[in-house]
């Protein structure tokens, strides 16, 4: 503290008692500069934060733990508020927490059937390029042109539809055979020769088809589950982590601020006790004076003393005999 001066080491005691007025045109907060961090000070003018004295890790704890309550007002009124709020929060975190559990059921259910039916798909999928294989082998390769000029529009269609589960809307779809759509003559296809194959190729590739169509339902209600999943989880998380914390720290804050003021109504009313007690007891005092100075005054203008005055009475009251009686 030597090395820095007299001024400076006023200024440092000053800083350090927290004496510096806040407001008062020009303050000065010390910081120590990164040239020479051992023991130089520097001045800087600006606003005097209390912060600013201690080390920048602490008042980022001291920041982050200010923001961790709402800024309101302390009321009564207030604090039902922030119950209420509490509140609604469990209960909306419970209701999130049960939602997130069904999806994630739902979730591993739809997983389960994707992967047998991705290991049913593969068999599937092999025997229907066998059987197509064999059809083309039996009825030539012209055979797709001969289906193709058969069939003006596909007898097999696939519709979708929506499946509610725990408030999230899951697409399905459904394969569907129309037979108004289709033309007599695909049946009489490959008549001539390799018609079995033909009609067992159509046979396997209307599975492989509903395969694919469930395969094409399961993934897409698996990445809508895996969002619905995710947002779930970030809302309870933020219910859990932040929402309630905050109100907990809200309503404790209000709390102790309501008890704050109710010790100093409680220690005002005690110093204004004691101010009126004090009061009270300053005018029996007065009073009291006052009357002894009336009669001291009294005294003096007869010539004696107030004491002598009684004490005269009393002894011609015990002297003075009854000449009558």
């Amino acid at each position: 503290m030597g090395r820095l001066g007299p001024i400076t080491a006023h200024v440092c005691r000053a800083a350090s008692s927290r004496h510096i007025e806040h407001g008062s045109g020009v303050e000065f907060a010390l910081k120590r500069t990164h040239r020479n961090p051992i023991g130089s000070f520097r001045f800087q003018c600006g606003t005097l934060d209390p912060l600013s004295w201690k080390n920048p890790r602490q008042r980022g704890g001291r920041m982050s733990g200010q923001g961790q309550r709402l800024n309101v007002v302390p009321t009564v009124t207030m604090l039902g508020v922030m119950k209420a709020r509490l509140v609604g929060a469990t209960r909306g975190h419970a209701l999130l927490k049960k939602k997130s559990d069904a999806l994630t059921v739902q979730f591993r259910s739809i997983l389960k059937n994707i992967v047998s039916t991705k290991e049913s798909m593969g068999e599937i999928m092999r025997n229907s390029s066998f059987a197509l294989t064999e059809a083309k082998y039996v009825a030539g390769d012209n055979i797709k042109h001969v289906v193709l000029e058969s069939v003006k529009s596909a007898s097999l269609r696939v519709r979708s539809r929506q499946e509610n589960v725990a408030g999230v809307k899951l697409p399905r779809f459904e394969h569907f055979v129309d037979h108004g759509a289709g033309d007599v003559k695909s049946d009489l296809t490959g008549l001539a020769r390799g018609g079995q194959q033909v009609q067992a190729c159509r046979t396997a590739y209307v599975k492989a088809i509903e395969v694919l169509v469930e395969l094409a339902s399961l993934q897409t209600s698996f990445l809508t589950l895996d969002e619905a999943i995710k947002t779930t989880n970030r809302r309870v998380n933020a219910l859990e982590n932040v929402v309630k914390p905050r109100l907990e720290n809200t309503i404790n804050y209000i709390k102790g601020e309501l008890d704050e003021l109710e010790r100093e109504d409680f220690f005002r009313l005690k110093k204004i006790q004691g101010y009126k007690k004090r009061e009270i007891e300053r005018q029996q005092q007065a009073a009291k004076n006052f009357v002894e100075e009336q009669y001291a005054e009294i005294s003096l203008r007869k010539g004696m003393s107030i004491n002598s005055a009684h004490n005269l009475l009393f002894v011609g009251a015990e002297k003075d005999a009854d000449i009558i009686f």
